[in-house]
């Protein structure tokens, strides 16, 4: 019971002011708490199944640049969407997108948090205490780092019911795009090397992603006249 505890108290404590909390704030914009809950829920669960079970080989399989990358190019597409979403919405009066609202949610928590501290604090747990210990620590390494975002998901709800309307689709707009820059430009520091040369990439996909959303939104304004 004791280590059920420790482990739950280091991950809490590891994922408080977590990109991953940040997200969570973010995603109470587009997505129902319930919906949140779930596909976070269950992306928790195999996030760390996955530190648990097989997290020590993740890094031979899979390399970290390529999945830094894949986030990096979600993250930009999740903010894109908000615009593209709004657009929907007023040519079709409805409020929401296509798709699996927990899927959505599913994989953009699995992405934030794959390969991130709180997966290499799991890995790190499981390995000290062997596999007969595995469950209690995938239990608690689970509870501490889903309790941790529910203090995002609860932030994020609460904001949502006394902000003006459209404040937390600007800021979850905002939060995706800078997420999107610097976890791209990390998966090219990692793929290249630190320099100057992984910046002006990341500068290149940023502004590829600007003129995109630039061009979402003189589409919206047109909708608007």
């Amino acid at each position: 019971m004791l280590l059920f505890f420790q482990v739950l108290l280091t991950m809490f404590i590891a994922e408080m002011g977590d990109k991953t909390q940040l997200l969570m704030i973010a995603m109470t914009s587009r997505y129902k708490l319930r919906d949140i809950i779930i596909g976070s829920g269950l992306a928790v669960l195999a996030l760390n199944a996955l530190a648990v079970g097989a997290g020590a080989f993740i890094s031979q399989f899979i390399p970290q640049w390529l999945i830094k990358l894949a986030a990096g190019i979600a993250f930009f597409y999740f903010a894109w969407s908000i615009l593209q979403q709004e657009e929907e919405e007023e040519e079709e009066g409805c409020g929401k997108g296509g798709g699996s609202p927990i899927l959505s949610v599913f994989g953009t928590f699995f992405l934030a948090e794959l390969g991130d501290k709180t997966q290499l604090t799991a890995i790190t747990f499981a390995a000290n205490e062997g596999l007969e210990k595995a469950v209690i620590v995938w239990l608690a390494c689970s509870v501490g780092l889903f309790a941790a975002d529910l203090v995002g998901m609860l932030i994020g709800h609460l904001l949502k019911n006394r902000m003006p309307e459209g404040f937390l689709d600007k800021l979850a707009f905002v939060i995706f795009a800078i997420f999107g820059f610097t976890t791209l430009e990390e998966g090219i520091e990692l793929l290249l090397g630190p320099g100057l040369i992984d910046w002006a990439i990341a500068g290149g996909f940023f502004a590829l992603f600007a003129a995109l959303c630039f061009r979402t939104f003189r589409r919206r304004r047109k909708l608007e006249q």
